[in-house]
């Protein structure tokens, strides 16, 4: 039974969020601000987190940050912003997801299995390793070094390099990757993969504006280098 820490300072909808992933079967936990739920996340060690954004004190923005330093548990933002900016800086911090306020509890617990799929190893994967150059990708234990220094990424930024690498070498289609990464559930649009690849080369790629291994086949898609 997965551990889920919610995070929001509405207390209605805390409530019913509770109450609504009790009822998936899931274990939930709950926090009102963002001290309490560092607290939280540190003694429990959830297996993902429901993170507002908006909330007085320490914001959602800050707990990400704070969680990603120690931590690379996989993160939901709950927010009422739309902006593309701030989107951007979900992203950019680490986070897996991000939803828009108002949302159906359907949709987030659809989303929140997408999520924890990705970042559980499929059986398939055990003992697979490859290695493009100087990186080294274990399926099986979900580490990427290169030049032997370990490098740590988000479930689903680790979910579009595993796709990467099991078709290594080929051009895989923008829409592909949004099918083989996100699922059928939704209709994610090809920025958001674009937003991912850009996000992934600059964790694995020593100059991500002259990339080495993720390659990009224009008007197409993308490839990792054979």
């Amino acid at each position: 039974m997965a551990k889920i820490l919610v995070v929001d300072d509405d207390p209605t909808l805390l409530r019913f969020l509770i109450d609504f992933l009790k009822e998936e079967h899931y274990e939930p936990l709950s926090a009102s601000n963002g001290t309490e739920a560092l607290r939280i996340a540190y003694r429990e060690h959830p297996d993902l987190v429901v993170l507002d954004v908006m909330m007085p004190g320490m914001d959602g923005w800050e707990v990400t940050a704070r969680l990603r330093e120690l931590s690379e548990v996989p993160i939901i933002l709950l927010t009422a912003k739309s902006a593309e900016a701030d989107k951007l800086r979900g992203f950019r911090l680490g986070v897996d997801d991000y939803m828009t306020k108002p949302f159906s509890f359907a949709e987030l617990t659809a989303r929140i299995q997408a999520v924890l799929n990705r970042a559980r190893p499929s059986a398939a994967d055990t003992g697979s390793r490859f290695t493009i150059h100087d990186l080294e990708v274990d399926l099986n234990r979900r580490e990427v070094r290169r030049g032997g220094e370990s490098i740590a990424l988000t479930p689903t930024e680790f979910r579009l390099l595993e796709v990467l690498v099991h078709h290594q070498g080929q051009a895989g289609a923008e829409a592909d990757l949004v099918r083989e990464v996100w699922g059928q559930y939704r209709q994610e649009n090809t920025t958001t993969v674009r937003r991912y690849i850009w996000l992934l080369r600059k964790k694995i790629e020593e100059s991500p504006e002259n990339p080495r291994y993720i390659l990009t086949v224009r008007g197409y898609g993308y490839r990792l280098e054979g």
